[in-house]
């Protein structure tokens, strides 16, 4: 029976504000304990923590599905199964949608998807970021075909959105099916541990097709993305943490690609200089260190927002400042397997660094590689393609670009790690700094072969070749020579020489060949 207009105006208040309860509570008290039990927020909860205290501004309320197979006319509540809106974090202005797991699993159908494609169509046509928290069953079967057309609606806007506006996705809960590709697409995925999980195929399928049997963590976990596969970037304890880690990521970020990221005002001065980097660089060549340390020494108050941490380690990449200036920091880590390229160091780099050029943020490279990782998996596995997407990024790459060479700048790897080759702005070196084709003893054994193999004592005739060499090659000298390096600095100079030469870059410009895009290898 319809319910009877309401006539005057204080009734139809009291209407709006009855209706607007019940989008709010649409889910039952039973479904919203069952989400906490789990130690998962509401759809509600989340935006509220996510954005500024009172600035989240909800659209779409009264949005209600129309299906009516399968008798899903008796149930349309209102608002469907995502909460979208636009907010603040830290006084700038993001748009938001958090899909609602207590209403019909957060599965995705028509009007859901139009929700979420009309919120990421505001964010692209006012240039501000779009936050998607995940958290849903996947499609709405009763739906069919039209819910898997829904989802090509939403990849639609991901990929308009690309390098165009910062997309950001959290998971916190099942991500699975067609559903992983749009935060796929996305600039940065965050994970929570132990509640969200990403798969194409549940484990279900998975031991239907191969008999494996691994559990929902195993397959798609939050440790598992950010250790074996790199689907996401970070992995939170739980999402208080994970939705402060996203406000941060924020501080970093220019609202859209017309725009420079946002510069603090500095509390660390722009002329320190940190003895300690003197002494980071072990005396002997083999011996690894930690280039965070070095990072550390260098940038603003110390703070490094690492990205992709548990993936690919012998590389680092991640944001920090300079005198208050945003900067994308790329690294070898001497610490994980010497500091050597591999596919998947290789790829990571390569993505940031991307990532970086697209919005404006100056990239410093710190450099200590000695090479690309031997192998027959490496090669296989295509380590000429996949390291290339490096080589390819920093080339392509038009922002500021600086280097720091600590210690090893072996072969090909030295042209890939921002090279002044390879179109980088400033190359400084450290006197520990070796850039050579390959290692000394490397070297001095296929170039001196025959002589070592003449000489009646090779082991010291070895030796005092290798000690040549050093002296010869094994040093930042030689390329400094041919202007390769643009000046040989001592360690604890690193911090203000960085900082004046960003300064100068600040009105780079670097005009574009004339095509549609380039083929990067991937």
């Amino acid at each position: 029976m319809r319910q009877k207009s309401p006539e005057t105006y204080e009734e139809k208040l009291a209407q709006l504000q009855e209706l607007r309860e019940a989008a709010i509570h649409s889910a039952s008290e039973q479904a919203v304990e069952k989400q906490h039990a789990k130690g998962k927020l509401t759809a509600r909860e989340r935006i509220q923590k996510l954005l500024d205290p009172g600035s989240f501004q909800e659209i779409d309320t009264f949005v209600r599905h129309r299906t009516y197979e399968f008798d899903m006319q008796k149930n349309r509540p209102w608002g469907d199964a995502v909460v979208t809106g636009h907010g603040l974090i830290e006084g700038r202005p993001v748009a938001v949608f958090s899909q609602d797991f207590t209403v019909f699993g957060g599965s995705l159908g028509e009007v859901m998807a139009e929700k979420m494609c009309k919120i990421m169509d505001l964010a692209a046509r006012v240039g501000c970021p779009v936050i998607g928290i995940n958290d849903s069953g996947g499609a709405r079967i009763q739906e069919g075909v039209v819910s898997l057309g829904a989802y090509g609606d939403v990849f639609v806007r991901n990929v308009q959105c690309s390098g165009v506006i910062p997309q950001i996705s959290l998971i916190m809960g099942p991500c699975a099916g067609g559903a992983v590709y749009s935060p796929a697409m996305t600039d940065f995925i965050f994970m929570v541990k132990e509640t969200s999980h990403m798969f194409i195929t549940g484990p279900d399928v998975i031991k239907t097709v191969t008999g494996e049997e691994p559990t929902f963590e195993e397959l798609g976990g939050a440790m598992t993305h950010n250790t074996k596969s790199g689907v996401a970037h970070f992995a939170a304890d739980n999402e208080e943490s994970c939705l402060e880690d996203v406000r941060y990521l924020m501080s970093f970020l220019p609202q859209n690609n017309l725009e420079t990221p946002p510069q603090v005002e500095p509390g660390d001065d722009p002329d320190r200089m940190d003895e300690a980097l003197d002494h980071v660089v072990p005396d002997n060549p083999n011996k690894p260190y930690d280039m965070r340390d070095v990072v550390s020494h260098v940038v603003d108050d110390g703070e490094f927002f690492e990205v992709h941490e548990h993936f690919a380690r012998n590389i680092i990449v991640g944001f920090a400042r300079l005198n208050g200036r945003p900067i994308g920091i790329v690294g070898n880590q001497p610490s994980q397997l010497a500091g050597v390229l591999d596919i998947n160091s290789s790829e990571k780099g390569a993505r940031f660094v991307r990532f970086c050029d697209a919005f404006n943020i100056p990239l410093l490279t710190f450099c200590d590689v000695p090479g690309f990782l031997p192998g027959t998996s490496q090669e296989w596995g295509g380590i000429i393609r996949h390291g290339a997407k490096l080589l390819y990024a920093f080339t392509e790459a038009t922002v500021p670009k600086l280097t720091v060479v600590t210690r090893k700048a072996y072969g090909g790897a030295y042209d890939v790690m921002n090279s002044k080759h390879m179109l980088a702005d400033f190359n400084f070196a450290w006197p520990t700094a070796e850039v050579a084709v390959m290692g000394p003893e490397g070297a001095v054994n296929i170039i001196f072969r025959r002589d070592i193999a003449k000489s009646p004592t090779p082991d010291e005739r070895r030796e005092k070749l290798i000690a040549d060499y050093k002296a010869r090659f094994a040093n930042p000298y030689s390329a400094a020579e041919r202007g390769y390096i643009d000046d040989v600095i001592v360690p604890h100079e690193t911090r203000p020489k960085l900082i004046r030469a960003l300064e100068t870059l600040q009105t780079k410009r670097v005009p574009g060949p004339k095509r549609k895009h380039g083929n990067i290898p991937l």
